[in-house]
């Protein structure tokens, strides 16, 4: 191996064991400008057109580049070599982009390695211009002396290669210079302009752009990393396991609602929290007034006399199906009669007077009667959703004319009709 070749592995290999201490704190810029000078140490292959050898000589160039994060940078290195005799002129040329790694940059004496790719040409004074395409590598030290200014020592490696049978690469030519640095643009320490980019809660959005970096680990995320809870009961969507809550329950740490005294009505709702096991509550957890079982008799034997319940009395919100608050205790004296009689499979029917289209007022039944169904499923955990059917009639049953306001409200009901009236009769 000639002599100029050992050059750029004795700068490579004092690149790798220079110090990494000397640490001074400067402030790392974005860019460089490097003014480059040296000697290029010619392949054995390069001649004049006389087929004397060329001789090696001075290397004038430069070095310019942009920080990409807070260890690598694009490197754009480029120079020329010219080279006389009394016979022939030479002129080599190189320009290359590069990948340059240097892991110390907040330090006075920071090692670099690059590699690349690129072109060469020479020119003589006489003959055709020879160009190559080229793959470059080099390695060296920055050396700080300000924050804007420093020195770059660099052995460079230039592997020529031809346009046909590039397999076959071997001429390479070597560089070795030093020039003054330039730095500007960009503004603070290194890793903290460019931070590397981690999840430190691992929900798949990285720090800086997570506002919300301790997210529980299983939590369902947005997209700037915050915990989504869809039921607003305080445990995320994702560990939730009861994701339906109703709104004002207390809940364990899986979003589940907690119930104390075991009657059916959540903890945080529950107006009475200590009731005896086995009583019968409302929708609040209190125990029903003694008024109420004759309420609950009236509406048995109504049932069992005709196999049916037809309420008149549950109101709605103007032209929508929101079950208003005043009809909570008759859809609960209801459940709690159907619940008398367990298997019972029900269909509950809507029905309304004759003002409006037949249209308007099948489907405004219709979603009336899917709100009983839901309300008398949420509060009465006895049924299954299977046994509980609903459909809406409109206007095309009437009980009676709806020829008075008095005959209307009544045409205005819900029914709640027994399927398996056997049951019934098995257990009256």
């Amino acid at each position: 191996m000639r002599a100029g070749r050992w050059l750029i592995f004795a700068t490579l290999a004092a690149s790798l064991l220079a110090p990494m201490a000397g640490a001074a704190e400067f402030e790392e810029k974005r860019f460089y400008v490097t003014p480059f000078a040296g000697w290029t140490f010619f392949d054995s292959e390069r001649k004049f057109i006389t087929g004397a050898d060329l001789p090696n000589d001075v290397y004038w160039g430069g070095r310019a580049g942009v920080r990409l994060t807070h260890s690598f940078w694009f490197d754009v290195a480029g120079g020329y070599t010219p080279v006389e005799t009394c016979c022939d002129w030479v002129e080599w040329q190189h320009l290359s982009g590069n990948l340059m790694w240097s892991p110390a940059t907040l330090n006075t004496i920071n090692p670099f390695l690059s590699v690349g790719t690129g072109w060469s040409a020479y020119r003589h004074s006489s003959g055709p211009k020879e160009e190559f395409g080229t793959v470059e590598a080099a390695g060296g030290l920055r050396v700080r002396l300000s924050e804007a200014f420093g020195l770059r020592l660099e052995a460079r490696n230039v592997l020529g290669v031809p346009k046909k049978n590039w397999s076959k690469a071997h001429t390479d030519d070597i560089i070795v210079g030093a020039g003054l640095t330039f730095a500007f643009g960009g503004g603070g320490k290194a890793d903290e302009v460019i931070p590397v980019e981690v999840d430190s809660d691992g929900d798949g959005v990285m720090d800086p752009r997570d506002r919300c970096p301790n997210t529980p680990r299983g939590c369902s995320v947005d997209a700037d990393g915050c915990p989504a809870d869809s039921d607003h009961d305080g445990v995320c969507n994702g560990v939730d396991r009861c994701p339906n809550t109703l709104a004002g329950c207390q809940v364990d740490a899986t979003g589940c609602p907690l119930d104390s005294d075991g009657d059916g009505v959540c903890d945080g709702l529950d107006q009475c929290p200590n009731t005896a096991s086995g009583a019968t509550v409302d929708r609040v957890g209190c125990v029903i007034p003694e008024e109420v079982p004759r309420e609950i008799q009236e509406r048995e034997t109504e049932l069992l006399d005709t196999g049916m319940l037809r309420i008149s009395d549950i109101n709605f919100a103007f032209d929508r199906s929101d079950i208003l608050p005043a009809s909570y205790h008759t859809l609960d004296v209801v459940g709690t009669v159907l619940t008398k009689w367990p298997g019972l499979r029900i269909a509950i029917g809507g029905h309304t007077d004759s003002r409006g289209s037949d249209a308007y007022n099948h489907a405004l039944s219709h979603r009336r009667a899917g709100s009983v169904r839901a309300y008398v499923l949420s509060h009465f955990k006895q049924f299954t959703s299977d046994q509980l059917t609903s459909k809406g009639y409109g206007e095309s049953d009437p009980i009676v004319p709806n020829d008075s306001e008095a005959h209307m409200a009544k045409n205005r009901r819900v029914e709640f009709k027994v399927l398996n009236r056997e049951v019934l009769k098995r257990d009256k």
